[in-house]
């Protein structure tokens, strides 16, 4: 990816504090048009609220958010508009089980962006068949397997065409089996220019589907770098460390 691609994302000296708990601490990180960021470090080091701050669903006590220019720290940000450009798809699925895979797809389209119904089912129809699942777009939630699920909720964020994906641990509840069938879609998705923060513990995934890896440690950047040198030569301690226990438990 050329370093002249557009800044899509800027995250300025980002402060979140849980009451006297500081969980992210002088975050400053730029995300760039068709960039895959993989985040990684240890549970509870601040990675998954980082990307619930850049989606509006924790609020921030210190520093800038900019979104294509837009701050989205300003109180006066209207994150239903803003999450059509940011989507995210979480370790929950969170479908409803009453609506049908294509009408839990259709929801945001028809309901939010007011969409024209035909054109959005098209869509929906050729995202479902590139995740193999076009056969099961009139089945229920309760009569898919966890990776189909997490699939269509994949599908489901990607039908609102957002210029950036936010993946928080999308795997971290799935059998090992089905573990694959989700990977391989976020893989089709980087190798289509789709711009993607993902945090995940999967290091085989990370080191061959990001652009770089970002590790936090203590609610701080710790270390940048690109996959290959952060898995060979990481430069900090905490990162050694971490991908030494890593290394250990698997």
């Amino acid at each position: 990816m050329a370093r002249s691609a557009e800044i899509l994302l800027e995250i300025k000296q980002l402060v979140k504090n849980y009451g006297e708990r500081n969980v992210l601490d002088d975050i400053n990180l730029e995300v760039r048009q068709g960039e895959v960021t993989v985040i990684l470090g240890p549970s509870g080091c601040g990675k998954s609220t980082l990307l619930r701050c850049l989606n509006g669903l924790e609020s921030v006590q210190g520093g800038t958010i900019l979104y294509r220019g837009q701050n989205l720290t300003d109180p006066g940000t209207d994150w239903r508009e803003v999450r059509q450009h940011i989507g995210m798809v979480f370790q929950s699925y969170d479908l409803f089980p009453h609506l049908t895979v294509i009408d839990n797809i259709l929801l945001g389209p028809l309901k939010v962006q007011r969409r024209e119904k035909q054109e959005a089912l098209q869509q929906a129809e050729q995202l479902l068949e590139r995740v193999g699942l076009l056969d099961r777009k009139n089945s229920y939630p309760r009569e898919l397997s966890g990776g189909q699920k997490q699939r269509i909720a994949i599908v489901r964020a990607l039908c609102m065409n957002p210029d950036i994906m936010l993946f928080d641990e999308v795997t971290a509840s799935l059998d090992p089996e089905m573990v694959r069938e989700v990977l391989d879609v976020i893989r089709g998705l980087a190798d289509q220019g789709m711009t993607m923060l993902i945090v995940t513990h999967e290091m085989g995934f990370a080191k061959s589907v990001g652009n770089r890896i970002v590790f936090i440690d203590q609610g701080k950047i710790s270390e940048i770098a690109a996959p290959e040198q952060f898995f060979t030569k990481p430069q900090s301690e905490r990162a050694q460390h971490f991908l030494d226990i890593f290394q250990y438990d698997h």
